[in-house]
């Protein structure tokens, strides 16, 4: 069965740091570029970050630029969402996506990725 399993996320304060983990079952994860996205109540789903097959390009939205990280995990199939000085606006669903492209042109339509994780809420709040 194909599918991506995501962890982490939860509650923090402004400020504080949490760490998305992206895993893939039924294929193998390295050999897709990875995207990640967020969706909060009432708004479309926006693009965050995404990360080349061959791991030479990274890409990250504006809003995040500087705090958030994304990167390839030391296990397997594995990609990592790092983010640091979260905000309450960072508060969101957080998705992770597989595909072949990450640009910024690519990130801004998720619709075109083929590969999704379940979602897992992230909420910065004190």
């Amino acid at each position: 069965q194909v599918q991506l399993v995501q962890s982490g996320g939860g509650l923090v304060q402004p400020g504080g740091h949490l760490t998305l983990t992206c895993a893939s079952s039924g294929f193998a994860l390295d050999d897709y570029a990875v995207g990640w996205f967020r969706q909060a109540p009432g708004k479309e789903r926006e693009g965050v970050s995404c990360l080349s097959e061959n791991n030479d390009n990274t890409v990250y939205a504006h809003s995040v630029k500087g705090r958030f990280t994304i990167s390839r995990g030391t296990v397997k199939n594995t990609v990592y969402l790092q983010m640091n000085s979260l905000k309450p606006e960072d508060t969101a669903v957080y998705y992770c996506a597989a595909d072949v492209v990450c640009s910024n042109w690519y990130l801004q339509r998720p619709h075109l990725y083929d590969y999704w994780g379940q979602g897992t809420q992230v909420t910065v709040s004190s």
